[in-house]
């Protein structure tokens, strides 16, 4: 077996470098995947919309919007519809990014700022009683000053970074009103425009951009392709530098990458590999594959956004539902299958009860959201994909349970209907939210009930 040196070229035959590039791709995707999106990015000029409903920017600021996202929507899997959300991305490159935090009062708001791990380095929100001002995102590299008036600095030591504002939104046009002052507040820009003022944008009248990928076909934007994967990877390990313990693998792959740009039967094989690990990142695309079993057949996490060396969970999310929150901001329970284990189908009704006083124990909000069998939202007559906190008219029990029903033909009832949650004729996924949860949530003494066949 070869033994990596970096001053020397290996050889490095098919098989070897096929076994390695199979662990390498489980490895990378993530990394890969916010490189690309980074490159993405660069191509726009300013603030505004893709396609005129996702919100980007090119790197060092970001896009807001100041209504729940469309269904159209492909540019990250499994969005919700309880926040306004902002989107942008960080380019270690161009120095230091300010952030503007508006007071926002009693209502539930959450910047996630992930680097190109996918992991928080940021605690700006509601649950960490964050003031408002003004913050500064810096590489760790950067050594300037930080001028007066800037409230906290947050450093990242990765290439590229993702900054997700998340402010919760009754589903009511007087909080659409009422939100829309405090999301024209929140913007980022680079250090050199700083000036302590308090900058506003009219977050309603943006540019909007043509994207190719971002609102066509069914499944996410393909941000990972596995023909040229590892043309890339070489670049992304210059950016992600190696945690406590990952340089021996940084020196696994290195050698291989290199004798790949010599031998293409090496660069075949890894080609190949690349196509041969894809196959468990897409089945790895399932909720019902991974993560941590909890009653009723619902799974979940708690390394999301603090994944450090948990590389097959971090790959899982990122596939299925990149950007999570860690779990004291969100915790999320994903469900597949009703109660007997049989897949969920919407061409037959399911309802999810909760008892009297067992509604998700959060300090921010909760939701239930149905999402197809691409993770993103079903076209309906209702325009509505998810129920939870943001929804003032619930029809509870007389006992004082809650009963929502998923899936089937819409209900005859003004009660049932205002409970009920539209789904696709076809295979379709729960996933419950809780922002800001208890330590009930935390600690495992809550979780959801079944999903049961009406």
């Amino acid at each position: 077996m070869p033994v990596a040196n970096g001053s020397e070229r290996q050889k490095v035959d098919a098989a070897y470098a096929a076994t390695v590039g199979r662990a390498a791709y489980l490895w990378g995707w993530p990394l890969v995947n916010m490189h690309n999106r980074r490159v993405f990015m660069e191509q726009l000029p300013e603030p505004g919309l893709l396609a005129g409903i996702v919100p980007a920017a090119p790197p060092g600021r970001i896009g807001m919007l100041h209504d729940y996202i469309r269904p159209e929507e492909r540019v990250v899997a499994c969005p919700n519809q309880d926040v306004a959300y902002g989107f942008g991305t960080l380019d270690a490159r161009r120095g230091p990014t300010v952030v503007q935090v508006p007071d926002f009062g009693e209502r539930f708001w959450v910047y996630q700022v992930v680097d190109q791990r996918t992991d928080s380095f940021v605690e700006l929100g509601a649950m960490y009683d964050t003031a408002p001002g003004h913050y500064l995102l810096a590489p760790e590299t950067w050594e300037g000053e930080v001028p007066d008036g800037i409230a906290g600095v947050f450093r990242y030591d990765t290439h590229v970074a993702v900054a997700i504002p998340r402010v919760f939104l009754d589903d009511t046009d007087e909080d659409r009103a009422a939100v829309l002052p405090l999301v024209n507040q929140i913007c980022a820009y680079p250090l050199d425009e700083y000036d302590g003022t308090t900058k506003t944008v009219d977050w309603t009248d943006v540019p909007s951009f043509g994207a190719e990928g971002s609102t066509d076909g069914e499944a996410e934007t393909h941000w990972v392709d596995p023909h040229v994967f590892f043309d890339a990877l070489g670049e992304v390990l210059d950016e992600v530098p190696p945690l406590p313990g990952e340089q021996a693998l940084y020196d696994w792959v290195r050698p291989v990458l290199d004798a790949a740009t010599r031998d293409e039967t090496v660069a075949s094989a890894l080609r190949q590999a690349a196509l041969d690990a894809d196959q468990t990142v897409r089945e790895l695309f399932e909720f019902r594959n991974y993560g941590l079993p909890v009653a009723h057949h619902w799974t979940t996490q708690t390394t999301g956004a603090a994944f450090g060396t948990d590389y097959l969970m971090r790959t899982a999310v990122g596939k299925s539902n990149i950007f999570v929150n860690t779990a004291n901001e969100t915790t999320y329970f994903y469900q597949d299958l009703d109660a007997s284990g049989q897949r969920l189908d919407g061409r037959r009704a399911y309802t999810v009860r909760f008892d009297a006083g067992l509604l998700p124990p959060v300090r921010g909000f909760w939701s239930l959201t149905v999402y197809n069998r691409h993770h993103f939202f079903h076209p309906n007559e209702l325009d509505r994909y998810s129920l939870g906190t943001k929804n003032q008219h619930l029809t509870y029990g007389d006992d004082g349970s809650l009963t929502l029903t998923v899936g089937g033909d819409a209900p005859a009832g003004s009660a049932e209907l205002a409970n009920w949650l539209p789904a696709p004729a076809d295979e379709f996924t729960l996933y419950l939210r809780c922002y800001w949860p208890e330590r009930l949530v935390l600690d495992g003494a809550w979780t959801p009930p079944a999903v049961t066949p009406a």
